[in-house]
């Protein structure tokens, strides 16, 4: 079901988005991390074409007590068509008293670009830090937004943000601090183009006996529904909120959720491709006619995508 409050005119017939499918770049993945020069302040994993080329960028931030590394054919993919891809680690535990930390650190990681990016990069590739967006996955999506609505200071200006099922704590008299859901339409100001990418799944534990993993009133929905215009709202309805990882990230980990279809490499991809459809409009690309293709025929993407739904203004 698609519902929105502005019409987008029809791509052309001839537009058929292929953004679904690996883009035309090869792909080299960088391990960042102490020993470099100036040295990240945290681990960094760099996904980025080895084409000559200026490329606009997008810092993704892991889930809770998650990997990087498991988010690898993700990155590839969004960098095969023409991104820097830049995915920060956090340093794991399973106690956490808030997100202040890890919203700081990508703090210092975002001022660490513009010196730290350009020594790491394939030769000949370089970074347009003027096209910066901001992506976070599960608590990494609370991550990403608090990051956004200024609870840390960073140089850089991002001009787009996309929460990929985005998690703010397990209810919604305990979110996680700092707390930035209001519960109100349109409260969050970030003053950029927003994405949110939720599941269908993401709702429920693997059995009864694991709580949600993404609870339904501080999840996905809300994020939109709090966001404001230009934001959009896609939710794969049946896959789970760790559907997207590797298909090698640890099953104690990724059992911990419900799941969908047993083939995530259709879950990684439409996920991979909404935000490279997104990313293209929301930063200015010349082939910008994705996104618009998608919202007018959901259908094009590998599974179901329902609701459907953005607001332009």
């Amino acid at each position: 079901m698609a519902t929105h409050q502005q019409v987008l005119e029809p791509p052309p017939p001839a537009v058929a988005t292929s953004v679904f499918q690996p883009g035309k770049l090869s792909v080299e993945l960088i391990p960042v991390d102490h020993d470099a020069l100036p040295a990240p302040p945290i681990p960094i994993l760099i996904a980025a074409p080895k084409d000559a080329g200026t490329y606009p960028v997008a810092v993704l931030l892991h889930g809770f007590f998650l990997q990087n590394r498991f988010y690898e054919q993700l990155l590839r993919h969004v960098a095969s068509f023409g991104f820097v891809m830049v995915a920060p680690q956090f340093r794991t535990s399973l106690v956490s008293g808030g997100d202040a930390d890890d919203i700081a650190a990508a703090a210092r990681v975002a001022d660490w670009l513009p010196g730290g990016l350009p020594p790491a990069l394939p030769a000949g590739v370089e970074a347009d830090l003027s096209r910066l967006a901001l992506a976070g996955h599960s608590r990494g999506g609370h991550t990403a937004f608090a990051l956004a609505l200024g609870h840390a200071e960073t140089a850089l200006k991002f001009s787009a943000l996309i929460g990929i099922d985005p998690v703010a704590g397990t209810g919604r008299s305990s979110q996680l601090p700092p707390a930035i859901l209001t519960f109100k339409p349109s409260s969050l100001d970030v003053a950029m183009p927003v994405m949110v990418v939720g599941t269908g799944l993401g709702g429920g534990g693997a059995n009864v006996l694991f709580p949600p993993c993404a609870p339904g009133e501080v999840s996905h929905a809300e994020f939109y529904r709090e966001c404001r215009p230009p934001c959009y709202h896609l939710v794969a309805r049946d896959y789970g909120h760790l559907d997207m990882l590797d298909d090698d990230a640890p099953k104690l980990v990724t059992g911990l959720c419900k799941q969908g279809s047993s083939d995530k490499d259709v879950m990684r991809r439409t996920v991979a491709g909404i935000m490279v459809a997104f990313l293209r409009s929301a930063l200015g690309e010349e082939d910008s006619e994705d996104l618009k293709a998608i919202l007018g025929d959901p259908g094009l993407a590998p599974t179901t995508l329902d609701p459907v739904e953005y607001r332009l203004a």
